[in-house]
């Protein structure tokens, strides 16, 4: 990422939603795709919405009874001078897999920064149904994001692949949606 992390006030306004709540096939899924890597060790991130907090607590316990650790959880704001502080810690244990959920105003500001400023990889993240969205990936970026991956809410997979965020429909594989390249 070579412009200024920060987006446009508005624009982070308008994507701002505070999420629906995690759904069990949603938290199922997340939990599979983490196993499903081998993944000892996870940090994870989320907004500080009821929904995210909820989500990434259920995670963790269920991470935990698989005799798997958790190396820290960070939370962020949805509005923040610049994220710094939020995306060094979240990166800074080096964890074998990240996890992150939120609403997409302050996940797109703190995944900017995260690229801008950290040694994350979006392709060794996982993250909840809020921010599989047209809407969320494009505020950061698909192309900034390869490999980011998540559930979304009826159970299914996510992710973005050669610039663009591919979804799965009813009943067939995945479909490309236009996700911006920022």
């Amino acid at each position: 990422m070579t412009t200024s992390p920060r987006l446009p006030a508005d624009l982070v306004r308008r994507a701002a939603d505070a999420g629906a709540e995690v759904t069990e096939a949603e938290l199922d899924r997340v939990t599979e795709l983490a196993l499903r890597r081998d993944a000892r060790t996870v940090t994870i991130g989320h907004g500080r919405s009821a929904a995210a907090t909820a989500a990434t607590s259920a995670f963790a316990r269920r991470w935990e009874d698989q005799g798997r650790i958790v190396l820290d959880v960070v939370t962020w704001p949805e509005e923040a001078a610049s994220w710094l502080r939020q995306a060094t810690r979240f990166a800074a244990a080096h964890p074998d897999l990240w996890v992150m959920a939120g609403p997409p105003g302050g996940w797109a500001q703190m995944t900017r920064r995260l690229l801008w400023s950290t040694p994350w990889e979006p392709g060794r993240t996982i993250a909840f149904a809020a921010l599989g969205t047209e809407r969320a990936v494009g505020l950061v970026g698909a192309g900034n994001v390869p490999g980011l991956t998540g559930a979304t809410a009826r159970g299914g997979t996510w992710t973005v692949r050669d610039g663009q965020l591919i979804r799965p429909r009813r009943g067939r594989p995945g479909r490309a949606c236009a996700a911006g390249l920022t």
